[in-house]
């Protein structure tokens, strides 16, 4: 079978005139077009009889079975075009037309000639069919043709050389009908199949586009000549602000005072008809101002003359300098990992002499002396551990397990609290302890990152009472939580999507690791931080809350 398919597709047909929507609508106009013959010929014989003409019962009752024949195929018949032989549906279509057409033609009566009619099967055969079928349905009529002048000479004796000379001219030019007409079908089955492949790559095309530009970091507006906004991607709504994100497209890009800037900057656009450059303030409706970088680009059509489009690319400055600024900081990360390798001999020597003099010491202010000297060395020596363990490439997903002993998270948190109270006189934050948990964590771990928590809290939180609010709570899970709330002015969106990344400050003087060690020492202890801005409670003022979700441990501790 796969062998027949591919010589037919071979010599008999070529591939344009595969499987097309273009056909069944042709095929469907034919089939209407058989209809209204059948109509057309029933009312003929109808008004040749009410003429005074004598009525032929054998025309009539032909004219109406095509009628219904026609009315049936126009209903049930549903093929495949293109035909490609001389099958089943040949005949209940083109075949029904030419018998019916030839019985017409043999009792004609009056001056109707049906020769004419043999062109509807003709050109059905060759744009729904193969180009065979289609010179195939044109042969039968030339057939039909000269047959019928030989029957007219057998009856009458005339001379048969007018009616032969009619058919051979009727069949050359059916069959010059045929090639045409199939020739136009191959175009239209050909174009057809071009802009199908045309409209699904520019499908593609626009569906690749949006998403691009939906995921890009920098904004995209598209505005017109009049200076409205068609298009304007998330990050484009981030960075103006005021809405944007829910507004109805088109708008006018000088409907908030804010944006004028940037619609001046289009009008010069298009008025000069080449790209402008320039870094404007684009005030924010909370918040303080952005420094946003603004390209222009024109579409082709307006270069052209035509009328185009202005494309226009947004740009955080504080988020190009914050990318800068962490490549720049990720190489002298690099370095200080080295330099902290370094520095493990010299602790390790301050250290070991330490215990040494300690031996020798007998008044108690040099002992003290010498135990914080020893202590605090051994602090650094930890830390030096810690940046030296995040520095090392480690495999994604992979984690460290922690062996150390559980502890008490309400004592541990209440103790360092009230530690961290003390050295900075903050007497504003509010304690909550509901976990009634152990957890697997390193104390001195917690202690950095409840430290380093609360001094952020500490530096944007007001000065009023319960500005600062430290919560432990079981959750939904039944996973003890830690939760650091300040009453600190909302997080910049920029601010936020680099949060815990290494190396990201909004303060110039900040090195920018604070939350991402943070970070890492939850991962490694298998809990997760994260941020929010929400209350506390529902009937609660909003906030920045930070919170710990700590791994699943043992029961909960006595009450």
């Amino acid at each position: 079978m796969s062998g027949a398919a591919a010589t037919d597709w071979g010599v008999l047909e070529p591939p344009p005139l595969a499987h097309s929507t273009a056909l069944t609508r042709l095929w469907r106009a034919f089939m209407t077009a058989r209809l209204m013959v059948g109509l057309v010929l029933l009312t003929l014989q109808v008004v040749a009889f009410s003429l005074g003409q004598p009525l032929n019962v054998w025309a009539l009752t032909l004219s109406s079975g095509y009628l219904v024949v026609a009315l049936a195929g126009r209903q049930f018949l549903r093929p495949d075009p293109p035909i490609r032989r001389l099958g089943l549906n040949w005949l209940l279509s083109m075949g029904v037309d030419l018998g019916t057409v030839a019985l017409l033609h043999v009792l004609q009566s009056g001056s109707i000639n049906y020769t004419p009619l043999f062109a509807l099967p003709v050109l059905m055969g060759a744009v729904v069919g193969t180009l065979p079928v289609g010179l195939a349905t044109a042969a039968s009529v030339a057939v039909l043709l000269l047959g019928d002048a030989l029957r007219v000479q057998w009856d009458t004796g005339a001379d048969p050389s007018n009616r032969l000379l009619q058919a051979a001219l009727s069949g050359t030019g059916l069959f010059i009908v045929a090639l045409l007409a199939h020739q136009l079908a191959r175009r239209l089955a050909r174009e057809e199949s071009l802009a199908e492949r045309s409209r699904g790559t520019a499908q593609m095309q626009a569906q690749v586009n949006e998403l691009v530009i939906e995921t890009l970091s920098e904004g995209v507006l598209v505005i017109d000549v009049d200076g409205r906004i068609h298009a304007a991607n998330p990050a484009a709504a981030a960075i103006l602000g005021h809405g944007l994100a829910h507004a109805a497209l088109p708008m006018a890009l000088d409907s908030f005072p804010a944006w004028r800037p940037l619609a001046t900057l289009a009008a010069q656009t298009f008025a000069q008809e080449r790209s402008q450059s320039e870094e404007v303030p684009v005030a924010q409706s909370q918040g303080a101002a952005r420094e946003v970088r603004v390209l222009t680009r024109l579409t082709p059509a307006q270069a052209a003359g035509g009328m185009g489009l202005c494309v226009m690319f947004l740009h955080d400055l504080r988020e190009l300098e914050a990318r800068i600024r962490t490549e720049k900081l990720a190489a002298m990360g690099r370095m200080s990992a080295a330099v902290a390798h370094e520095i493990r001999n010299p602790l390790a020597a301050i250290t070991q002499a330490s215990a040494l003099l300690g031996e020798d010491l007998h008044e108690e202010g040099n002992r003290r002396l010498n135990d914080m000297v020893r202590s605090n060395a051994q602090r650094l020596a930890r830390i030096v551990d810690d940046v030296l363990d995040m520095a090392r490439a480690r495999q994604q997903g992979e984690q460290r397990p922690h062996a150390g002993p559980s502890l008490d998270l309400d004592a541990a948190v209440r103790h360092m609290t009230e530690e961290w109270v003390g050295h900075n006189a903050r007497t504003s934050v509010a304690l909550s302890l509901g976990a009634h948990q152990t957890v697997d964590f390193d104390p001195e771990h917690l202690r950095r990152i409840l430290v380093n928590l609360l001094d952020n809290a500490a530096r944007y939180a007001s000065a009023q009472e319960r500005s600062i609010q430290v919560v432990t709570r079981v959750g939904s899970d039944q996973r003890a939580r830690l939760h650091v709330w300040s009453d600190g002015a909302p997080l910049d969106p920029a601010v936020q999507r680099h949060l815990f990344e290494p190396f990201f400050s909004s303060e110039s003087r900040s090195s920018g690791l604070g939350l991402f060690i943070c970070r890492e020492l939850c991962e490694r202890h298998g809990a997760q931080i994260g941020y929010a801005r929400r209350p506390l409670s529902q009937d609660g003022a909003e906030g920045n809350l930070f919170s710990i979700h700590f791994a699943p441990l043992a029961a909960p501790l006595p009450q």
